[in-house]
């Protein structure tokens, strides 16, 4: 009881800080608002300048931000629990890398429709996923046999992305940005097919919450107390996939957002059930993601450093803090 009351008070403590954080992505930039500014501009909308700068300029990168960061981070959580490997997450086993070449071959192929991003993202992840988990059942199955197996399909996937944008010189530009990953110029009609699909994988995913708990329990145990393994791992390998799929289709290709906000989440939490873990890394992951895109436009300004770049100066060394604590448990 009092763990169920405390992580009811981390969850309403992040609510609070991720409105924080929507208010000051709102507020700085190259200009800054006061909050009776903000508040006015919001209100004026399109008939004063602060309205047309918050409407059409941050409340989209706002908006974008953080269904990006709620898609990683849940997709992140899908993917440790099924693969039972606190090391996976999109960006390191390669999701995020073949939803990225759907997107480049769409971007290539079928220039101006970008409805399909999404389901063009989604196809691409679930092959990347589906992929890597086969690769590493064949060859053992092992934590670090998974990351290998996805570091080369990522690798592989990448590869690919670079030669269309060869063979495609016209799309150069937009690759460029696509794959240092960012929300520069994002538009509130690119997000609605993204947004719906985040909000229906995180939904779904509230739903089977208790197969998720007995999943990961380890497969053998799961099949015992008669959860059909094969069907949920397949649906929840899906569900990640969507979500990260979703989330690139117009963020790029930003890693490990999905490996550290669920760990993250696990510091904070006490014997919780997944539906809380899933709830919990949503609004931690769309929190730093907001507060790591307003410092990218803040650190240097006015220059503006790509968000994907200072999340990579974070997560490496957070990945290889995890890998040293994995190598010290194991020996232990």
């Amino acid at each position: 009881m009092e763990s169920s009351k405390r992580n009811i008070f981390v969850v309403l403590v992040c609510t609070v800080g991720l409105l924080l954080a929507a208010l000051l992505a709102l507020s700085l930039g190259a200009v800054h608002f006061s909050l009776p500014e903000l508040l006015y501009g919001l209100k004026e909308g399109d008939s004063s300048t602060a309205g047309r700068i918050l409407l059409h300029v941050r409340l989209p990168r706002l908006l974008a931000a953080a269904l990006a960061g709620t898609g990683l981070s849940v997709s992140g959580v899908l993917i440790q629990t099924v693969l039972q490997n606190p090391l996976a997450s999109p960006g390191i086993i390669g999701v995020n890398a073949g939803a990225g070449l759907s997107v480049a071959l769409c971007m290539a192929l079928l220039p101006g429709m970008i409805l399909i991003l999404p389901f063009a993202a989604f196809l691409g992840a679930l092959a990347a996923v589906l992929l890597v988990y086969g690769v590493a059942r064949r060859a053992g199955a092992s934590r670090i046999t998974l990351v290998l197996s996805g570091v080369a399909i990522s690798s592989l996937m990448t590869a690919g992305i670079n030669t269309l944008a060869t063979l495609y010189p016209d799309i150069m530009s937009g690759l460029r940005d696509f794959q240092s990953g960012g929300f520069a110029g994002v538009s509130i009609g690119v997000l609605i097919p993204s947004g719906v699909v985040t909000l229906f994988g995180l939904l779904v995913s509230f739903l089977f919450a208790g197969e998720l708990d007995v999943l990961s329990l380890g497969e053998s145990t799961a099949s015992s107390l008669g959860l059909p393994v094969r069907f949920y791992r397949f649906l929840f390998l899906t569900l990640a996939a969507a979500l990260a799929g979703a989330a690139v289709s117009f963020a790029g290709l930003l890693g490990f957002v999905g490996l550290i906000v669920p760990h993250m989440a696990r510091l904070v939490l006490r014997g919780s059930g997944k539906r809380v873990f899933i709830a919990l890394s949503a609004l931690m992951g769309a929190t730093f993601l907001i507060l790591c895109d307003t410092a990218a436009r803040m650190i240097f300004a006015p220059f503006e450093l790509p968000v994907g770049i200072l999340i990579a100066y974070l997560g490496v060394p957070f990945f290889l803090w995890l890998l040293f604590r994995e190598r010290r448990q194991r020996h232990d």
